[in-house]
């Protein structure tokens, strides 16, 4: 499916790993297609730097913008609502010139589509700019939106604050693209299309074996306190661990059994590709990495974090491995002592992704008629055994 001569503008939210190597892969599908990747804006804030990986990987120009982003309690674990919140009327005005570099990117390069990786400033730009040029937004986030997904019960405020904020971040989209663990029902009439996990084509194309450590991958490196204090109870247990820390350049040996690595993004994949299995904070991309591996995963939310506690529950559901509160990592042990197994079904569902998202590319970008879903929603049954 061509994309020739056509020119495509990234707005990338720089919160955790995800939503970047997504937009990795976006642009090796693109520019196989033959469209050109002009430039990228990526979210950044004082709290973390844009890993060196990204830049060198998704090579091309990369202008870094103001972006909110979620502030933390001061031991750098838990996610707090309202400092968030006063965090961003604090730099309202930073905000307003980030609007002003998109907006300056977007008359220079004149590009053909937008495509938003859940950056919050892509939504406030269509919000007050109103542009023509049509905006595709791509993450696991607008699953929740969807009217016959099942949220997790007791959380009312937190399902509703996610909810209004994924649809800010969505304002104007002409396509939301939701990606999903599994098959299920198109939304049209909130523009929601379901696809399959994006991942990059070093990790459909590399090999595995079962090696004798854990990998670990922390969201918010005040969690490293927490994987040393079980390490410290476990020194028999080998333990990798990738953290956004500014104080490891590149790898920190805390002792013969226990490494700290900076974010890589080619390092990691290869070292989850020969672990035994995947210890997470439940982001979304890197549970979907270790599925289609085979590798199980072991999933702890970040405190406060609501979207990683509905991917832990959901990630479950769909056959991932396992969750807890806290890393209690000898739990995930007994469970890989059991009998996991391999989800075939993931795999098959994860190779439909690439023809899916060019094909709704192309039809915003040439505005054909809307594109036929993958495959309706199976059952019920299985919707239930999902989603509780």
């Amino acid at each position: 499916m061509s994309l020739n001569n056509k020119k495509c503008l990234f707005l990338v939210q720089g919160e955790g790993r995800g939503h970047m190597t997504q937009s990795i892969s976006m642009k090796q599908l693109l520019e196989k297609a033959g469209m050109t990747v002009c430039v990228v804006l990526i979210g950044k804030s004082n709290r973390r730097e844009i890993p060196s990986f990204y830049y060198e990987r998704i090579n091309t120009s990369v202008i870094p913008i103001e972006s909110p982003n979620m502030a933390t309690d001061k031991n750098k674990k838990a996610i707090k609502p309202v400092p968030s919140l006063l965090n961003v009327i604090g730099k309202l005005p930073q905000f307003f010139y980030s609007l002003l570099i998109i907006h300056r990117e977007i008359k220079k390069n004149k590009p053909d589509v937008i495509i938003n990786f859940y950056e919050p400033m892509a939504g406030l730009y269509y919000f007050f700019f109103r542009p023509k040029i049509p905006m595709v937004c791509i993450g696991h986030h607008y699953m929740f939106n969807h009217p016959e997904y099942t949220m997790p019960e007791g959380h009312f405020f937190a399902s509703l604050g996610l909810k209004l904020w994924t649809g800010l971040i969505s304002f104007g989209a002409k396509k939301k693209l939701a990606l999903s663990f599994y098959p299920f029902n198109d939304c049209k009439d909130k523009s929601i299309y379901i696809i399959p996990p994006l991942l990059r084509r070093e990790v459909l194309n590399q090999e595995t074996s079962n090696g004798n450590y854990l990998l670990v991958y922390l969201l918010n490196s005040g969690y490293m306190e927490d994987i040393i204090h079980w390490h410290d109870r476990n020194r028999q247990v080998q333990i990798h661990c990738f953290v956004d820390n500014k104080d490891i350049v590149d790898h920190y040996e805390y002792d013969s059994t226990l490494t700290f690595h900076q974010l890589n993004d080619k390092k990691f994949l290869e070292m989850m590709a020969h672990s035994k299995g995947l210890v997470s904070n439940s982001g979304f991309e890197s549970v979907c990495e270790a599925m289609y591996l085979g590798k199980p995963v072991f999933m702890v939310p970040v405190e406060g974090h609501y979207e990683q506690f509905c991917n832990s529950r959901d990630a479950a559901g769909a056959g991932a491995g396992i969750y807890d509160t806290s890393f209690r990592i000898e739990r995930f042990l007994s469970y890989l002592s059991g009998s996991y197994s391999e989800n075939k079904e993931f795999r098959e569902w994860v190779k439909k992704s690439e023809i899916a998202i060019l094909k709704h590319i192309h039809n915003v970008v040439y505005e054909n008629n809307n594109v036929r879903q993958l495959r309706p929603y199976p059952s019920p049954a299985k919707k239930a055994a999902y989603t509780s």
